[in-house]
């Protein structure tokens, strides 16, 4: 008998958790950052679509924790927190943060690069040590994570699929 996987979708500024046997999947990731935080023991994960750096770029008093690095990271590991993972046997795996237009070099074209530094930032204000990542570029990707084996599968646009 064959079993089917679930595959749970996360938007964009969208955050979300699994238990083995579902899988976790995010796509459009050009300038935004796929965050992976997970147990490898308990086989759960979470995944976070990281749109903008900095949750002070937020225009208005109620902010989308998803969004933004530095409130999304603290806001799937106290979701995690919540079904028994202990921060400490937390690991990250991180992808995306290509740089889609090639043109300017002020900040606010750099949005790429600018994430993959947060995201970094982030993780490593929570000690949550970062095991892989496929960052940077200039291709959008989609990824996909199997908490029951670990392994996060990165399609690439016109490079194929590699897992980490």
């Amino acid at each position: 008998m064959v079993t089917l996987k679930e595959v749970i979708r996360v938007g964009i500024a969208d955050m979300n958790i699994v238990k083995e046997p579902e899988t976790i999947r995010t796509s459009g990731l050009g300038s935004c950052v796929g965050v992976v935080l997970y147990d490898q023991h308990k086989k759960i994960a979470g995944l976070l679509h990281v749109m903008l750096p900095d949750s002070s770029l937020a225009k208005n008093g109620s902010i989308n924790v998803a969004k933004f690095a530095d409130t999304g990271i603290y806001g799937l590991m106290e979701l995690l927190k919540l079904e028994g993972v202990r921060p400490m046997s937390l690991k990250a795996k991180i992808a995306g943060g290509a740089q889609m237009f090639q043109f300017g070099s002020s900040d606010t074209i750099r949005i790429g690069p600018r994430n993959i530094e947060a995201v970094k930032n982030e993780l490593k204000r929570l000690s949550i040590p970062i095991v892989a990542e496929d960052v940077g570029g200039s291709s959008g990707r989609t990824i996909e994570f199997d908490p029951s084996t670990s392994m996060l599968s990165i399609r690439t646009v016109n490079k194929g699929t590699v897992e980490i």
